[in-house]
């Protein structure tokens, strides 16, 4: 039977095709002025918000990527135990940080020591930073900073001087003691380039904005401009440094202006882009009926992809929320689609992900000693055991009949075998409680251990799991077996 809700959506959407073709056939005999009306009402609701959304995306891929480089040196065990170890050997340290910039595509890596003071790059020890130093100003103001970087625009004496953005992350011990700083630059030049290449390739203008309402300095007459200043935009710059993203319109030197804002905390910039209603409109008496046509192909476009998305997202998130009836756990159905969105994080960003797969011992002679309702009750505590045992991030999955399937996300096979053993021996002390009033039932578990290689298929790292618990069963239950 068709799904009610499916067919109500249709009929919506069918409906607002219909009613955007008649409004757009009708713009098309209004004249000039609503024609005018009507591409300016497209500029402001559809074309720039899209092409903001497309650069914003492009410098979430170019600009974004170097915070997360820094925030991954500034966790990175290596880093901070060779700072608590002494720096020792520097070479060490200019091998990582080499490694760092030829990886990630870097102009430069450094990193600064607390105790030593030595500024280190991909060459060695670079200098000693000083508070008397004017240039070493940004090492003592980070060291003071609440927040975990900043994002600074300085020139970069380990390459010339060569005007450079740096992301500057603090470093901890893992006590929590600041040690020093570390983190990334981006030649100014690049960033230029980038940001360039955005203008001409959709036409717009497009630049930073910092927290104090100034151009972000990355060189040129403008930059560095106090926009509380600027003619059209310094009556509206306060809302918008407040509201940090939204549409908004002004007028200067004699034409209007649309403006779309977006936030980017991780560089703690607001991205401006601006189209010039007045060179948008421009060409509107000769192509009027051409837009409109487009205007109404692509409306019909929009709406049709617009209902197969919503289909698509709507049946995937429901599968996603689906759950095992008896123990509130996901259901396998469920851990499919998380797996696999597992494996294509994993393609992006490599993190290791063990599989463990645990069977009730002996659970046909539960059922027929106590009862299937006592065999139920066995599986729904187990299940609660699991879930306040596990991390957040791992998956629990009842896999069938008395088998779970453990998914843990950054964990490698022997943290996966000490989290099995855990389970097992945490599980074999708790007596279960299947009758009121009744002496608790000892339950054991036997596991098999696997981690997904990158290269086989999920599914064949859980048969890998599968024979490594085939084999713990067979070696007397109440164990944990490994697959390596």
């Amino acid at each position: 039977m068709a799904n009610p809700h499916l067919q109500d959506r249709r009929r919506l959407l069918t409906l607002l095709t219909v009613l955007l073709t008649l409004g757009f056939m009708a713009i098309s005999l209004l004249g000039y002025q609503v024609s005018r009306q009507a591409i300016r009402a497209a500029i402001i609701d559809q074309d720039l918000p899209l092409t903001s959304s497309n650069i914003y995306s492009e410098i979430q891929k170019d600009l974004v990527r170097p915070v997360l480089v820094s925030a991954t040196m500034a966790h990175d065990t290596f880093v901070r135990d060779w700072v608590l170890r002494g720096e020792n050997d520097p070479r060490e340290i200019a091998r990582f940080l080499g490694e760092v910039k030829s990886r990630h595509g870097a102009f430069s890596s450094f990193l600064v020591s607390e105790k030593s003071g030595n500024y280190y790059t991909s060459e060695g020890i670079l200098k000693v930073v000083s508070p008397d130093e004017p240039r070493d100003e940004w090492y003592y103001r980070l060291r003071e900073m609440a927040e975990e970087y900043e994002i600074n625009v300085d020139p970069d004496l380990a390459n010339a001087d060569a005007l450079t953005i740096f992301i500057n992350y603090r470093l901890f011990d893992y006590a929590g003691n600041y040690i020093g700083a570390t983190g990334v630059g981006l030649t100014v030049e690049a960033v230029q380039r980038m940001v360039g290449e955005y203008q001409e390739r959709f036409d717009r203008t497009i630049f930073f904005v910092d927290a104090l309402g100034k151009r972000v300095a990355f060189g040129g007459q403008e930059a560095g401009q106090d926009l509380r200043q600027a003619a059209g935009l310094g009556p509206i710059m306060d809302r918008i440094l407040d509201n940090r993203q939204g549409q908004y319109q002004f007028d200067a030197d004699g034409d209007r202006y649309i403006l779309h804002v977006n936030y980017i905390a991780e560089l703690k910039w607001y991205l401006f882009i601006i189209q010039n209603e007045s060179v948008a409109l421009a060409g509107v008496r000769r192509t009027l009926y051409i837009n409109l046509t487009i205007s109404l192909l692509v409306t019909l476009v929009v709406t049709y992809l617009t209902h197969l998305v919503l289909l698509r997202y709507q049946h995937r998130l429901e599968r996603m929320a689906s759950t095992d009836e008896l123990t509130g756990l996901l259901n396998r159905h469920a851990a499919t689609i998380l797996l696999a969105k597992m494996v294509t994080e994993y393609r992006r960003e490599p993190r290791p992900i063990s599989i463990l797969l645990a069977d009730v011992d002996q659970f046909k002679t539960i059922n027929d000693r106590h009862g299937h309702k006592a065999g139920d009750l066995v599986l729904q505590s187990l299940a609660t055991l699991l879930q306040t045992t596990l991390r957040e991030s791992d998956l629990a999955v009842r896999w069938g009949g008395e088998e779970f399937l453990l998914v843990l996300p950054s964990c490698n096979l022997n943290e996966a075998e000490r989290v099995a053993e855990k389970l097992r021996q945490q599980i074999a002390a708790e007596a279960i409680v299947v009758k009121g009033g009744e002496t608790g039932l000892t339950v054991t578990l036997s596991f098999g251990c696997s981690q997904f290689d990158g290269v086989e298929s999920l599914d064949q790292t859980i048969n890998r799991a599968d024979q490594a618990l085939y084999r713990a069963k067979r070696g007397g239950r109440d164990r944990v077996e490994i697959d390596r």
